[in-house]
């Protein structure tokens, strides 16, 4: 027996709602599935590289989300070098995906980076206080006591996303659709084959 899907699933606009509104979820709630999303680079030999940050922030209207990093880290050096990126997050419970893809830039000494890192509370402030980078190698899994207090390691990556895409799975007929946003900012909106 087929049941009513949400009014969102036949509706272009209100499908676009509807991933926006999850967004923004993502970042109010941390136990949204959506405040954890993997995040995609492009590696130095070409690869994909792939790891879950987690989302602080969404504007809307800039289509941007914003997320933290480590400027030593090698997402940041992979980013510097070649800022297009993916984000793919998966909502169980409303059995949504969302892939975006866009461009990222890094801020470390600049109004965006201040503002949040002030923000940050200080138990998140902690992941900062390493002398190393992400990832070097170390003798034990502790990490030395921190000798600051992370600020000089902390970086906002902001994605702005150019095109985005929803699926919502349903046993009586999954929807698929695409966003996407020329360089003027003006939208288009179809529907795809699940």
């Amino acid at each position: 027996m087929n049941r009513p899907g949400p009014a969102f699933a036949d509706d272009l606009g209100e499908t676009l709602a509807e991933a926006f509104r999850l967004l923004g979820v993502g970042v109010a709630d941390r136990r949204s599935p959506i405040h954890t999303p993997s995040l995609a680079s492009i590696g130095p030999d070409g690869a994909p590289r792939l790891r879950t940050l987690v989302l602080r922030g969404f504007d809307p209207a800039d289509r941007t989300l914003r997320l933290h990093t480590d400027p030593r880290s090698g997402k940041a050096h992979e980013i510097s070098a070649d800022p297009r990126v993916a984000l793919h997050a998966y909502d169980a419970g409303t059995q949504v995906q969302l892939r975006l893809d866009g461009t990222a830039t890094l801020h470390t000494d600049d109004a965006i980076a201040d503002a949040a890192w002030a923000a940050t509370p200080p138990t998140a402030r902690l992941v900062y206080t390493s002398t190393l980078p992400p990832g070097d190698p170390i003798r034990t899994p502790a990490l030395p006591a921190p000798t600051s207090d992370g600020r000089e390691s902390f970086a906002v990556l902001l994605m702005r996303f150019e095109a985005l895409e929803w699926l919502w799975l349903s046993a009586d007929g999954h929807r698929r659709a695409r966003f996407a946003w020329d360089s003027a900012g003006e939208g288009s909106a179809e529907w795809l084959v699940p």
